[in-house]
């Protein structure tokens, strides 16, 4: 069984070992260019959470191993992929021939811009630009990418990267290479999976390609961008509906915290591990299956309770780019989770409230739950949808 079909089906067995731990359970654990141990780490990668993806790379870097700066490699290039950009690892170690080109990866964005990536474990010797720089020039030689729209990313250990900034500033590469270490590489990665605004993750991508800095306005505004949508998602999922009339409403703000349960029910049902991607989406590795996860406390009226939801645009526009996808929403707790498929909940949207600002609106969801029954209540012409029968039952 493959590392990533045991994490799918028992993950305790892989909970808390080390990376070194882990590859020696894949393959031959060895990482060479092309083998099934490189191929069987990489699937795993891309289907763990990005606590332990951070985790993994610190042991590279702290605990080192025969295989540590290949392993970090691969490591880097799923937080490429995590950050939205399409991945082409590149080799393990170097080959006399011609036509294979040596960067650690290859990393595009939406826009089309490319980014040639070599990682280092620290910076203590100095290295040679040149040779990172040709792997770039080569690649424009062969159409693979444009001059105009590539540059290169050195993805240091270390945080004190001093040494090898004053190289590159010396250097005649200067303009097309940017540094940043693996820490704050993770923290972008962590960044993106709070946030929902493609906008603002455009710009998150935007600052590991060179800029010109002696105008900082583009700074300015990604700071603006994303201090305004962390505003947003002050509270992301629950929404009061009456202006403050209900009892509970000073206490509509008490955070609850139940959607990791939640998402882990589901990748049960949907038997296949579900990673984050923002802060209320998930996917399937493979990006085959999305969904949007939002939970609520639960409001207890006479004889039945009430749930309240904001569903909101930035959460459509992501579950439109996969080829299959479910609205999910956790009531009071992850027992009880309703997973609708994405056609049915997006034919209701029209009948839900929407809440307008000058800059956004969402939409309002009502679900009621009665004995057995389950219920979308929309305010609009008093329609009623009924949902019991997605309801996740309790053996998945």
């Amino acid at each position: 069984m493959s590392l990533a079909e045991i994490w799918k089906t028992s993950p305790e067995q892989l909970l808390g070992k080390s990376i070194q731990q882990i590859l020696s359970f894949a393959g031959d654990g060895l990482l060479k260019d092309g083998n099934e141990t490189s191929a069987e780490f990489r699937d795993f990668l891309s289907a763990i959470p990005s606590d332990h993806l951070a985790d993994f790379a610190f042991q590279c870097l702290d605990m080192p191993f025969k295989d540590s700066g290949l392993a970090l490699q691969d490591v880097v290039n799923q937080v490429g992929l995590r950050l939205g950009f399409r991945v082409r690892p590149g080799r393990y170690r170097g080959t006399a021939k011609s036509d294979d080109v040596g960067f650690d990866g290859l990393w595009t964005s939406p826009d089309g811009a490319s980014i040639i990536i070599e990682v280092k474990t620290t910076d203590a010797y100095r290295m040679s630009l040149d040779i990172v720089a040709n792997y770039r020039s080569c690649l424009i030689s062969k159409n693979e990418i444009t001059e105009g729209q590539s540059s290169i990313l050195y993805v240091v250990g270390r945080k004190d990267t001093g040494d090898l900034e004053a190289q590159v500033r010396g250097s005649r590469h200067a303009w097309d290479i940017r540094l940043i270490s693996v820490e704050w590489l993770l923290h972008l990665m962590k960044l993106k999976e709070d946030l929902e605004d493609p906008q603002i993750m455009d710009k998150i991508r935007d600052v590991l390609t060179p800029q010109e800095f002696t105008r900082v306005d583009r700074i300015i505004d990604l700071v603006f961008s994303t201090a305004n949508e962390i505003k947003k998602e002050d509270v992301p999922d629950e929404v009061e509906e009456d202006g403050g009339s209900n009892p509970s409403c000073e206490k509509r703000f008490t955070p609850v915290k139940f959607r990791a349960d939640c998402v882990q029910r589901i990748s049960r049902k949907l038997g296949d591990s579900l990673v984050k991607r923002s802060s209320a989406i998930f996917s399937t590795p493979s990006d085959a299956t999305g969904i949007s996860c939002a939970i609520s406390k639960t409001y207890k009226r006479s004889g039945f309770s009430q749930y309240w939801f904001a569903f909101h645009p930035s959460q459509k526009e992501a579950l439109d780019k996969y080829e299959a996808a479910f609205v999910c929403f956790g009531c009071g707790s992850a027992d009880n989770i309703l997973m609708i498929p994405r056609e049915v909940f997006y034919s209701w949207l029209n009948s839900f409230n929407r809440t307008e600002e000058e800059d956004r609106f969402y939409w309002h969801v009502h679900i009621y739950h009665s004995d057995d029954t389950w219920t979308f209540h929309a305010k609009s012409g008093g329609k009623r949808f009924p949902a019991t029968q997605y309801f996740l039952s309790q053996g998945n």
